[in-house]
């Protein structure tokens, strides 16, 4: 999160000095034309923190416009959580449909967007040992048990059905009159997540207690009760090209 309010005030520092949709003259063999730096319609290919895919716009103006996009694919913004001090392998099957309003209060590359997504994410949880490895769970030790090669706590952490609004900050500079470069960044509210683990072939070190299912749902409960959750973060990039 820190590096994406970087990128927003480094964006708003720029934007006072960039040009705007103007229209702009040019000298040809026929004469003088007017070439036009204003496309009212896109397409563009992307990819970042909510996976990869690709988004259509049209803008109404140069200051006002639409994007309904698609993301999934398995990237990660993240390749594990902490809960109660213990790291759990995070592995993330995205699936994100969105339509935002962008807009551009210049009326030039900087944009603000503001929409809704219906976010079907699906996120495998693990934390495997092995041999001599001790695990962690609400403050007891549990260890690999006798006659097994590897232990552990796996399950499923997910935003099902889930409409959740977003706002975020862009950039969309021209590289021609038709080709250009584009990077955003903001976040989805898509509230708690459904979670549901298992431990398998796990035993109490000597003095902790066996691990009963009240130490495996105050697990689940205190990764479905962080609030850092509640937030997906977007950083994407990607390439456009106008019509």
């Amino acid at each position: 999160m820190k590096t994406l309010r970087v990128l927003a005030v480094s964006a708003a520092v720029l934007v006072a000095t960039s040009p705007a949709f103007a229209d702009e003259k040019v000298v040809t063999d026929e004469g003088v034309a007017t070439f036009s730096f204003f496309k009212p319609a896109s397409v563009r290919a992307e990819v970042g923190t909510t996976g990869y895919g690709g988004a259509v716009s049209y803008n109404v103006n140069p200051y006002v416009g639409l994007t309904a996009g698609y993301n999934g694919g398995d990237i990660s913004w993240t390749d594990n959580i902490k809960v109660d001090g213990t790291e759990y392998d995070l592995d993330m099957d995205n699936n994100t449909a969105y339509l935002n309003a962008e807009i551009r209060p210049w009326a030039n590359w900087f944009y603000m967007a503001a929409g809704t997504a219906y976010i079907d994410n699906d996120y495998d949880l693990q934390k495997r040992i092995g041999a001599g490895d001790t695990l962690s769970i609400n403050g007891d030790n549990y260890q690999l048990a006798t006659g097994t090669g590897e232990g552990g706590i796996r399950g499923k952490m997910n935003y099902k059905n889930n409409i959740a609004p977003y706002l975020g900050l862009g950039f969309s500079p021209s590289i021609t009159d038709r080709f250009g470069v584009f990077g955003e960044i903001g976040a989805y509210y898509v509230g708690n997540p459904e979670v549901n683990l298992d431990q398998y072939n796990l035993a109490p070190v000597a003095g902790n207690p066996v691990l009963a299912e009240t130490a495996k749902n105050r697990l689940e409960r205190d990764i479905r009760n962080d609030d850092k959750y509640k937030w997906l973060p977007v950083a994407k990039l990607g390439l456009s090209l106008r019509f």
